[in-house]
Order: C-alpha cells, then sequence, then structure tokens
C-alpha cells in the first residue's frame, strides 16, 4: 500500500514516526498522524487545513489533544456514554490524577515491544487503511495527504472529535478539497 502514497502522504507518515520517536511514545497513533499532517506546507492536505482556519488554530487544537489525551484518549461519544449511566468522566480523570499525578491516563509511557522505531498504533493502521479506501471511493489510484486528512476525520475518536471541535468533519473537509460539486461524488478513475 505504501507505494501508493504521495509524496506529501510519505512525508506525513515519516514525520507522525518522528513526532512518535520525540514525544518518547512507544506506538504511532492517529494524533501523531494529524500533528505531522498539520506540518506539511503544498499539497492539497495543507490547502485545506489552512483554507478551515486550522493553521491559525493550531495551539488550540494542540490543547484540546493535550486534554484528550489527559483523559485517557476517551472519545466525546466515550463520556457521553459514560454520562449517560451516571459516570463522570472529568471527575474521574481528577480523582486519577489526584493519587497518581497529573496525566496518569496519558497512557503515554508504554514500552516499546522492540528497539527502534515506534510501531504503528492499531488505531494509526485503521488510518491508514480508511485513507486507502477513501481513494478509492474517489476514483484516485493514490493515497494522497488529503485521503489521510478525510480518513481522520472519520475515524471515530479524539482525533476526529477534536477536528469537528475546530469545523474539520468529512464533509467541510471535502469541500475545502473539491469544492461543492466534489462533495458525496465519486470521481472516475482516469
Amino acid at each position: 500500500m505504501f507505494e501508493r502514497f504521495t509524496k506529501d502522504a510519505r512525508a506525513t507518515v515519516t514525520g507522525a514516526v518522528a513526532h512518535a520517536e520525540r514525544a518518547g511514545a512507544g506506538r504511532v497513533t492517529g494524533e501523531h498522524l494529524l500533528v505531522a499532517l498539520l506540518d506539511q506546507d503544498g499539497g492539497r492536505a495543507s490547502f485545506a487545513v489552512t483554507a478551515l482556519g486550522l493553521t491559525d488554530r493550531r495551539e488550540s487544537l494542540d490543547a484540546a489533544l493535550a486534554e484528550a489525551r489527559r483523559r485517557g484518549g476517551m472519545s466525546r461519544a466515550d463520556a457521553d456514554a459514560l454520562a449517560d449511566i451516571g459516570i463522570d468522566l472529568t471527575a474521574v480523570v481528577s480523582r486519577i490524577e489526584e493519587a497518581h499525578g497529573e496525566g496518569a491516563l496519558r497512557g503515554d509511557g508504554g514500552r516499546r515491544r522492540r528497539a527502534g522505531r515506534p510501531a504503528f498504533s492499531r488505531e494509526a493502521k485503521k488510518v491508514l487503511e480508511k485513507s486507502l479506501r477513501v481513494a478509492l471511493g474517489r476514483g484516485d489510484r493514490f493515497i494522497g495527504g488529503e485521503h489521510l486528512l478525510l480518513a481522520l476525520t472519520v475515524m471515530p475518536g479524539p482525533v476526529a472529535d477534536v477536528l469537528a471541535e475546530h469545523g474539520a468533519t468529512y464533509g467541510t473537509v471535502e469541500r475545502a478539497l473539491y469544492g461543492n460539486g466534489g462533495a458525496g461524488q465519486d470521481r472516475k478513475a482516469g
């Protein structure tokens, strides 16, 4: 599959590995893919990120991602489901941090399975697989940064939640990338 990746998509994947290494994370996550994608200059994904104002709100994105890590990666849907049965996730996180220190649920202290580069988490692998499906659904014979961005918006979890909070849903990203004519339409492979 990696042979189908464009230059910007490859740079995003290698950038995600670098972000994970710098953070001391044992695994490359969807968050690392997003941060690496936000670092890219040029390309369709970079254009969409800028058009949606994500570049100008990078600090807000980073803070929202940090808060999601603090909650142990629980998504908004997870928090809502817990609230439905009377569990306040914020209170639980606060109590755990009181007992075990700030950021105890972050999960970034995991051990690597082997020496060398961090492995890709199940979540990151699913994002890469979804980007292939997005590309095929659009009739593209390549996987670009734009397909990675679209995949990140639809994979349930904290990354998609943070993107949605900042106005980057599948629909808004698709419109920024392809205009109104591209929304919901597959292109023919040429």
